[in-house]
């Protein structure tokens, strides 16, 4: 290819079509993650005003499905294992917080086993998530 006398060659890389694609990746990650969500799908029980805890930093999760198995974070525990399984949990995070997330279909006994699993592990201040009965938004 012969290029006139008054024609240079550019030596330029165009980044449009890499921002284009970047752009479309942080569209989708904004759109999957609220969806990502750890441990076992749950229904949750519903309530009049949930107070919103908007941190998730030290959070862990503690879940207990419709059939009552226990999952802390996305792992799912026996009974057995529930205490050294949430010791391990609580003393990888620098400020935990312990939230339990019960399915609404469960008996208030089960939830209150839980928390009186997770107070003998030495752990105090146990919060729940609900919904709440008009917004759908989650609180603790």
């Amino acid at each position: 290819m012969r290029l006139g006398e008054g024609a240079k060659m550019q030596a330029s890389i165009n980044v449009t079509p890499l921002v284009d694609v970047v752009l479309v990746l942080l569209i989708i990650f904004m759109v999957m993650a609220p969806q990502m969500r750890k441990g076992p799908e749950v229904r949750l029980p519903k309530t009049e005003k949930p107070t919103q805890q908007g941190d998730e930093r030290g959070r862990i999760l503690v879940s207990i499905d419709e059939a009552g198995v226990l999952w802390i974070n996305d792992k799912q525990v026996t009974p057995d294992q529930f205490g050294d399984a949430l010791r391990a949990a609580v003393a990888a995070e620098t400020d935990p917080r312990v939230v339990i997330r019960g399915d609404a279909k469960l008996n208030f006994r089960q939830v209150r086993e839980a928390m009186q699993a997770i107070e003998q592990t030495g752990f105090r201040g146990v919060g729940l998530i609900a919904k709440g009965r008009n917004s759908g938004a989650q609180g603790e």
